[in-house]
């Protein structure tokens, strides 16, 4: 997320981390947030309970800036991992 942070200045990244027990507690699901993990982009809850691909978030963030969607990586993770 820092890099996404550097490529689009115009979105404030947020962190919040808590102990498991207080995601599980009565209190937290009276709030209607996602159950973590979670990522919201502005009121949309782009992924809830399991993680997300760069891709998938940065299309995310696009949507909300107005911004034209990046084109999906055409890079494998072979390609990515020993950059052949």
């Amino acid at each position: 997320m820092p890099r996404l942070g550097e490529k689009y200045k115009d979105i404030e990244i947020e962190v919040v981390s808590k102990p498991i027990a207080e995601y599980q507690c009565d209190e937290y699901f009276e709030l209607e947030l996602p159950v973590a993990p979670a990522i919201m982009v502005g009121d949309e809850i782009v992924v809830e309970g399991s993680d997300i691909s760069q891709d998938k978030l940065e299309t995310a963030l696009c949507r909300h800036l107005g911004l034209p969607e990046p084109e999906p990586s055409k890079r494998g993770l072979f390609k990515r991992i020993f950059g052949a």
